[in-house]
C-alpha cells in the first residue's frame, strides 16, 4: 500500500514538472522571422524596431556565443517579445538553406556591408537603419540595455 501511494506521489510530481517546464519554456518563445521583407512589415504594423542577426549559425563561435548567452535566455525574449521583431540572415556551411533564402541573405549582408559574423543590424519601425553591432559581452540583461540605449535615443 505504501508503495503504492509513493508510485502514484512520484508521478504526479513528475507529471506536474514536465507541465511546468512546458508552459515556462512556451511562454518564453519568440520567432525568428527568415523572411525580411515580412519582418520590415511586422515591425512597421506592429510599432516595433526590427533587430537582423546576420549568423553562421552552425561553424561561428561567437554567433553561437551570441545566441545562447543572449538571444536564448529569458530577460531578452522577455525584451524581445515586447519591443523587437526579430529575423536572422543565416549562413550555414553545413545545412542546406533554399536557394530563395541563400539570395536573399547574400543581397542583405551587400546592401549592409556585413564583412564579420555576428553582425546585428537594429532598424526603427519605419525601416531606417539605426545601429550595426555585434557579439557583446556581459550576457543577456547587458545586451537587451545595450540595444535600449538606441532604441531610447
Amino acid at each position: 500500500m505504501k508503495q503504492s501511494v509513493l508510485i502514484a506521489l512520484v508521478l504526479v510530481l513528475g507529471f506536474g514538472f514536465i507541465v511546468f517546464q512546458v508552459a515556462t519554456t512556451a511562454g518564453t518563445a519568440v520567432e525568428w522571422q527568415t523572411d525580411f521583407a515580412k519582418a520590415q512589415n511586422q515591425a512597421n504594423q506592429q510599432g516595433k524596431y526590427l533587430l537582423l542577426n546576420f549568423s553562421g549559425s552552425d561553424w561561428c563561435v561567437w554567433c553561437r556565443r551570441l545566441n545562447d548567452e543572449v538571444f536564448s535566455q529569458p530577460e531578452f525574449k522577455t525584451y524581445a517579445r515586447q519591443h523587437l521583431v526579430l529575423a536572422v540572415a543565416d549562413f550555414p556551411r553545413y545545412q542546406h538553406l533554399p536557394e530563395n533564402l541563400k539570395r536573399q541573405n547574400e543581397r542583405l549582408k551587400a546592401t549592409y556591408g556585413v564583412k564579420g559574423f555576428p553582425t546585428v543590424i537594429l532598424f526603427n519601425p519605419k525601416g531606417e537603419f539605426v545601429t550595426q553591432t555585434g557579439y557583446q559581452h556581459g550576457g543577456a540583461a547587458a545586451y537587451v540595455k545595450h540595444l535600449k540605449a538606441f532604441i531610447e535615443k
